[in-house]
């Protein structure tokens, strides 16, 4: 995205700076055609003025008339002169114009640029502690997972040892009576065994 945007900006300040160049040169060949105008009715005026001093023949008013500067029709409203002039600030606005839209589009590319940057630090961040976050649960996990093995063979080892238990500790059917009779039948052969021992000793 900052990319299309750098490539926009850039197209159009070539094209803002083209536009800019165009006026500055329009307005320097209106500037020098002005002053080339201005310096032949200034030249022409003074011919006229220097002739009309020369001949006393013509009536007052002629020499009056004569009298005044000439000005050709430079300044008249629809004079050339008054022309190159208009074309003259046309170019000067247009080159104010581009140039301060120019400035304008150059500030909203840098604002742009500066949020894109700024939002994009702000994701990348976000990103790196995700995948922090993601591999300390991997590891927890690991961890969790190795102790679940030693924990499940543990607990598979007490089951086995409780299924050899099992017989000697649970009720197998025998009453009350049965087991205490057994129970001194195996006291006497255990007398009878010790006498023996004893006996031999």
């Amino acid at each position: 995205m900052q990319n299309e945007a750098t490539a926009l900006r850039q197209e159009e300040k070539e094209k803002n700076a083209a536009v800019v160049a165009d006026a500055q040169e329009g307005s320097k060949a209106v500037e020098q055609a002005l002053k080339v105008l201005k310096d032949f009715y200034d030249k022409q005026a003074s011919l006229l003025q220097a002739q009309a001093g020369d001949e006393s023949t013509q009536s007052e008013d002629l020499a009056q008339a004569m009298k005044a500067p000439y000005k050709g029709m430079g300044s008249e409203s629809g004079g050339i002169i008054g022309m190159l002039e208009v074309i003259l600030s046309d170019f000067a606005r247009l080159e104010a114009e581009t140039s301060s839209a120019e400035d304008q589009s150059q500030e909203e590319y840098d604002k742009f640029m500066d949020d894109s940057t700024t939002d994009a630090e702000v994701k990348q961040a976000e990103v790196d502690h995700k995948t922090k976050a993601k591999l300390r649960c991997e590891e927890t996990l690991a961890e969790l997972k190795k102790e679940l093995g030693v924990t499940q063979e543990e607990l598979d080892a007490a089951m086995a040892y409780y299924d050899r238990l099992k017989p000697d500790c649970v009720d197998q059917g025998l009453s009350y009576e049965d087991r205490v009779a057994r129970r001194k039948e195996e006291i006497v052969s255990l007398q009878e065994a010790l006498k023996i021992l004893s006996g031999g000793l």
